[in-house]
């Protein structure tokens, strides 16, 4: 029987996405009209997202076809239709289940390393996780729920994950994971270990490293600075701060202060004064008054990051922050307003200094007006070019906006 897969949310769900067609490849396809079972790979980090995706399953149901709602969204709300977790490689049982006309509820606890299944990506970004979970305990978070405590993968299975990836012509590696800063805190291990064993691999390629919380950060700054002189590596961070208020951080459990921080952030554009920041901000947390939401936009002048996920708080199940006082969303949509206009202005103002110079990009992926591609620089900013997928290209940028830059 056909079936369709659709994916919401992170890098890692994009992952397990690249595993679910690889276990059903001779059944994908990419006719929706066509499939007579739907896959939805979801995400339940965000209320929106969640809205988004229950809007989805009843016109996936009222067309008729058979559903199943797969990753996080079923570990962390109930679902009344056929269900799989985060343990996609379960998704051809349930899909012989439902085949056979039974209600399938697949959930389970446990993890594998998820680097020994098989895999369909797009020839281009390697995308591997290197580890499952987490150690926080943020009072907001429901993703923590989803995906359970930290378990790393071994060190020999990433790398031979990318060995692999590389020969195969792959030519972005992108080191995933809920906190790539704690990985091997469960097996003694660390991140910047990992990196120098990846930068050895032979070939043309570049490692983005994906997001780290400041905390494990601290601790393993120096030789995290020392690896990512390593030109395989993009010089660009992505630490989320959510807060530039102390209090409000403590009230989130983050397990950093705003000073420590903003050191973190110094500290890396010191080393690298090109480097390419982003950071994560929650708008509107119970309790934030005006005052501690200005703390945040004064944080923002002065780290200047190239990109702010902003987000405006929504409470999820089971979570501590769900049952604190909440404020009405025309504070939180006011506040999310002040904050992107912030980020817009320092983005554009960042991105115009590399109008007129030359660069090389990989060009990584197909632009969303035909015939353009977008490339990455050596520290991760987008450019709208023209090139061919896997391509390394000499361009130089002729203009800039706010959120990418441009060639063509």
């Amino acid at each position: 029987m056909p079936i369709y897969l659709e994916t919401y949310g992170c890098t890692m769900n994009k992952a397990d996405s690249e595993i679910i067609k690889a276990l059903l490849h001779n059944q994908i396809t990419d006719n929706f009209d066509n499939a007579d079972i739907v896959i939805i790979n979801s995400c339940g980090v965000k209320g929106p997202t969640e809205h988004k995706i229950r809007k989805r399953i009843k016109e996936v149901q009222n067309l008729g076809k058979t559903l199943i709602v797969a990753g996080c969204l079923p570990k962390i709300s109930e679902l009344d239709t056929n269900v799989v977790g985060t343990n996609v490689y379960d998704l051809p049982e349930a899909v012989e289940r439902v085949t056979q006309g039974q209600k399938v509820n697949i959930i389970k606890e446990e993890k594998q390393n998820k680097l020994c299944y098989p895999r369909i990506g797009d020839n281009v970004k390697g995308i591997i996780p290197i580890s499952e979970g987490c150690l926080g305990a943020c009072t907001y978070c429901a993703a923590r729920i989803a995906r359970g405590h930290l378990f790393s993968y071994p060190v020999e299975s990433i790398i031979r994950t990318a060995q692999a990836f590389v020969a195969q012509g792959y030519r972005e590696l992108q080191i995933t994971s809920q906190d790539t800063g704690c990985y091997g805190l469960d097996t003694n291990e660390r991140l910047p270990s990992l990196l120098e064993k990846l930068v050895q691999i032979e070939g043309k390629f570049k490692i983005r490293v994906g997001m780290m919380n400041p905390n494990h950060v601290s601790d393993i700054l120096d030789d995290l600075l020392d690896v990512y002189h390593n030109e395989k590596i993009y010089q660009f961070l992505h630490i989320p701060v959510q807060s530039g208020n102390d209090e409000i951080l403590e009230l989130m459990s983050r397990k950093y202060t705003v000073n420590q921080f903003l050191e973190i952030c110094q500290t890396f554009k010191k080393e690298f004064p090109n480097l390419c920041l982003w950071t994560d901000i929650i708008v509107g947390f119970p309790t934030e008054t005006e005052d501690q939401f200005n703390d945040t936009l004064q944080l923002v002048k002065k780290i200047q990051p190239d990109k702010i996920n902003v987000t405006r708080y929504s409470p999820r199940p089971n979570t501590k922050a769900a049952k604190m006082p909440q404020f009405p969303d025309r504070i939180k949509k006011e506040r999310s307003r002040k904050l992107h206009k912030l980020r817009m202005y320092i983005s554009l103002k960042i991105n115009n200094q590399y109008v007129g110079k030359p660069f090389e990009v990989l060009i990584s992926e197909k632009g969303l007006v035909e015939s353009t591609m977008i490339g990455r620089t050596f520290n991760y900013k987008p450019v709208i070019c023209t090139g061919e997928l896997g391509e390394f290209k000499k361009i130089t940028i002729k203009s800039a906006k706010p959120t990418y830059l441009k060639a063509i």
